[in-house]
């Protein structure tokens, strides 16, 4: 496999890159994640001139956890920098700013495919399917580089049904070699569940509610964990190894320890050293 295809560099979010897009884009409510209240397309009031945040170092004790567990799939740069050629920002035209919020959430989700896809062509398990999967990475990273205009009326959610057959075959095919009772526990509600020590090797979780859930010491290797909801959830010395589709995002949302073993396609986040 040449490795510009498995290449997972451009998504990434590089916010030397980018407008401060998610900061502009999002909207987010008071709560335990958010300070404050801030609709869609209204700058974040932490929000610098120069496009970034204001109290980086300082959101978890600000009262921005939320922001702490958010990647753009590298989104923000590839509007900022390819759908509007680097016309943006605080000077842009109100036309040009509007345009870029509507664009910037479908270009994230379409990121957000591209990463699935890579990863599954990295899996030997699912070689019977890899021309498929490369000709479904190529017809989505097309999408994301069509016009503002075009981005604004794609139908993203059925292209993420189209792509999610093609992720639904690869999970089968990677999970039928791990080891394991092959539990189903799709869309499950797991939140708070006691799962202690649990043997979820080859399980499908993805959709799983796993808020808050005690997965201390559990064997999660090789299951599917595509969308599994992980905030709060308990991963102290829990074995990731070889599990798939986890982004970034839902291991920031987790509590893990050094013990924590992961895949290598994330990064141990720099928070959890604090909670030991």
């Amino acid at each position: 496999m040449p490795d510009h295809i498995t290449d997972r560099t451009g998504l990434r979010g590089d916010c030397e890159q980018c407008f401060g897009l998610c900061c502009v884009a999002l909207p987010f409510s008071a709560s335990a994640d958010f300070a404050i209240d801030k609709p869609a397309g209204k700058p974040c009031p932490n929000l610098r001139g120069d496009h970034r945040c204001g109290i980086h170092a300082e959101l978890r004790t600000k009262g921005f956890t939320g922001c702490t567990v958010y990647d753009c799939f590298g989104a923000g740069q590839k509007v900022s920098q390819i759908t509007f050629g680097g016309r943006g920002g605080r000077t842009a035209r109100s036309d040009d700013v509007r345009r870029m919020v509507d664009v910037f959430p479908v270009v994230r989700q379409l990121h957000e495919l591209l990463w699935y896809l890579t990863e599954a062509l990295t899996l030997p398990a699912a070689r019977p399917i890899h021309a498929d999967l490369s000709r479904a990475l190529e017809r989505t990273e097309a999408l994301t580089r069509q016009t503002p205009e075009e981005l604004g009326v794609l139908d993203v959610g059925a292209h993420r049904q189209e792509i999610n057959v093609l992720l639904l075959k690869t999970s089968e095919l990677v999970r039928a070699g791990a080891g394991g009772k092959k539990k189903n526990r799709r869309g499950a509600d797991l939140m708070g569940a006691r799962l202690k020590g649990a043997d979820l090797r080859g399980a499908s979780l993805r959709g799983a509610y796993l808020i808050a859930a005690d997965l201390t010491g559990a064997d999660l290797r090789g299951a599917d964990l595509i969308g599994a909801d992980l905030r709060d959830a308990d991963l102290t010395d829990a074995d990731l190894t070889d599990a798939f589709f986890l982004t970034q995002p839902q291991l920031n949302a987790a509590r893990g320890s050094a013990g924590t073993r992961l895949p290598g396609s994330v990064a141990r986040p720099v928070h959890w050293a604090a909670q030991l």
